[in-house]
């Protein structure tokens, strides 16, 4: 069967995840003068330039406005987008070298996979259109060590797939916090950590559940009732269909060897724990 847009996401996505909880991020940024928050927002949308947090707002969409306007333009009071751009690109450079050990070190198959990646990223920059943040990235200069070409496109992905991902939550009317009530409604992330990490109080976050049980989208615990299920399996196809396009350069061939090459650097990233709540997957 040829692996589809999703599982080749999914496939290398450890890799550029890594970044949001890697101490060599955090290091970097404090050096520049960023706290944790501010760090996060600032180096990821170091590619749109000195941007207003109207913008980072936007582009990140189930954030909680004020914990953006926290760390947005003021950012760009101690450092420059340039600055950020460099740093977390270092720090995912030495994190990656840290993590994989080894298998870092084996240059014919990082460089393999590296290309495949690629391939299917510069294809994505075709179309850039509806997709703010990826085409932002896109724009950037290539890197050209392999281990960090290999990051790097994986990152313009990650952004190609999540615009995307926008499109299609504001296609079946769904806020920001109200599609993070959806995910935890799932039951594959706790609401409380969702709720946390993107800044919502907990008013908000009751409110956004009645509006959505309201709409028969989850129950009064707020998990999903089988019409939310069908709603984030249509916002969730609606997403891969949107994604499908920059792997289309690569055929039944190359994908396999897409995954095959993956799988070793996707589960020792997991297994050495470099992003929280995710374990490596299970043999067959």
């Amino acid at each position: 069967m040829v692996a589809s847009a999703r599982e080749l996401w999914r496939a290398l996505e450890p890799l550029h995840g890594m970044i949001y909880f890697a101490p060599e991020a955090h290091d970097r940024y404090t050096a520049l003068g960023l706290d944790h928050t501010a760090g996060y927002f600032a180096s990821r949308a170091a590619a749109l330039g000195p941007v207003s947090a109207e913008v980072v707002i936007a582009t990140f969409y189930n954030f909680n406005p004020a914990l953006v306007r926290g760390a947005i333009p003021s950012a760009w009071e101690k450092t420059t987008p340039q600055a950020l751009l460099a740093a977390r690109a270092d720090a995912a450079d030495a994190a990656l070298r840290r993590g994989l050990g080894e298998l870092a070190e084996r240059d014919g198959e990082i460089e393999e996979l590296a290309g495949l990646a690629r391939r299917a990223a510069e294809h994505a920059c075709t179309t850039p259109h509806g997709r703010p943040l990826f085409a932002a990235h896109a724009a950037q200069p290539w890197p050209e060590q392999p281990l960090r070409v290999l990051w790097w496109a994986q990152t313009l992905l990650r952004e190609y797939r999540g615009d995307g991902h926008l499109t299609a939550l504001l296609t079946h009317d769904l806020s920001g916090i109200e599609a993070l009530v959806v995910h935890s409604g799932s039951g594959e992330i706790p609401a409380e950590s969702l709720r946390r990490t993107r800044g919502w109080a907990t008013e908000e976050w009751d409110a956004a559940v009645d509006r959505l049980r309201e709409r028969g989208v989850v129950d009064g615990d707020g998990v999903l009732t089988e019409a939310g299920r069908e709603l984030r399996e249509r916002v969730e196809a609606l997403t891969d269909q949107l994604a499908e396009g920059p792997y289309s350069v690569l055929d039944h061939t190359d994908r396999d060897r897409y995954t095959h090459l993956t799988r070793p650097l996707t589960t020792t990233i997991l297994t050495a724990g470099m992003i929280p709540h995710k374990k490596p997957p299970t043999k067959n």
